[in-house]
């Protein structure tokens, strides 16, 4: 199901209603399964009746005997925020090639911006991809950039947030926040996640040379020479993806803490990889990745990387 602000604003603002469209996207066979012990043959609804506090979408599973809402066990539990504008939220993230701020968000929701914040997280965080099955094959381009900082070259200014990313071409890109780029855990990243036999290709920055051992078909375009283009060999998908992501973070987020430039690579990660869908069906399967994740409150205030 396709969810977009038309159909949010037409058929969910209602908060019964979005309680049903995230009941049919979690359990699409309409079998409720428990949450705390994953039973299903014995949950049953309960029902309202006048002067009981029992609330609506309120279900209780028959053999752990706890109750439990559609909401329980995912990123929207505990909210007080309506899930109609938790549905908006999605879809504005989903579908901005280059995100939403949480001054955007609390804006146009109508919420505080401290509560914005946290919600951008929480879907920040229902975009990480679940732990990896399968690696990497077939053109894999990697590359590294650095977030924040401005004027000083990446070596010289500890204010630069290191970011390594690893494209196959034509599928998903896999991005992650490292500490330093060294051959170390470059090796690591590569080795986790990228098959022995892919085509690597890398520019002729120093810590790649040593990764020849792991990948024999590692292909490096020789950029400090003004060389771009080998044949096969380039980096041009990776730095497009990147060209994005700072079009994102600089002129959406303009401050992202290192703390939290995990979730940003997430979110950007998930849009880059759900590119060839619509942005309806990438809002769905962004709710379908809420659950069975909890993200905990804490104070926004904190150093960022400028």
């Amino acid at each position: 199901m396709d969810i977009t602000l038309d159909s949010i604003a037409k058929n969910f603002s209602d908060e019964d209603k979005a309680r049903e469209l995230m009941e049919h996207l979690r359990w699409p066979d309409g079998k409720p399964i428990c949450p705390h012990c994953g039973a299903v043959e014995k949950v049953y609804r309960l029902t309202p009746k006048a002067g009981s506090k029992t609330r609506k979408g309120l279900l209780k599973c028959g053999a752990c005997r706890k109750q439990f809402t559609v909401t329980v066990g995912t990123i929207f539990e505990d909210s007080h925020i309506p899930l109609s504008k938790w549905l908006m939220a999605i879809q504005l993230l989903c579908a901005s090639k280059k995100g939403m701020s949480a001054h955007q968000l609390h804006r146009m929701l109508g919420m505080t911006y401290k509560s914005a914040w946290f919600m951008a997280h929480r879907i920040r965080y229902a975009m990480t991809q679940p732990p990896l099955s399968e690696k990497l094959r077939g053109i894999i381009e990697v590359d590294e950039t650095y977030i924040g900082g401005k004027g000083q070259r990446p070596g010289r200014n500890l204010a630069k947030a290191p970011v390594v990313t690893l494209i196959e071409r034509g599928g998903p890109a896999r991005s992650h926040h490292v500490d330093h780029v060294t051959t170390k855990n470059l090796r690591e990243i590569l080795t986790t996640q990228v098959d022995r036999g892919a085509k690597l290709v890398s520019d002729d920055f120093q810590s790649y040379r040593p990764l020849k051992k792991e990948f024999p078909k590692h292909r490096i375009v020789k950029h400090s020479t003004g060389r771009y283009v080998h044949g096969w060999a380039h980096t041009n998908t990776v730095e497009g993806f990147y060209a994005i992501l700072k079009r994102g973070i600089n002129g959406v987020y303009h401050h992202v803490s290192k703390k939290h430039l995990h979730r940003y690579l997430s979110e950007f990660d998930f849009r880059y990889n759900r590119r060839a869908i619509k942005d309806g069906e990438r809002a769905s399967q962004a709710v379908l990745g809420a659950e069975g994740k909890r993200l905990m409150y804490s104070d926004p205030t904190r150093k960022s990387v400028r």
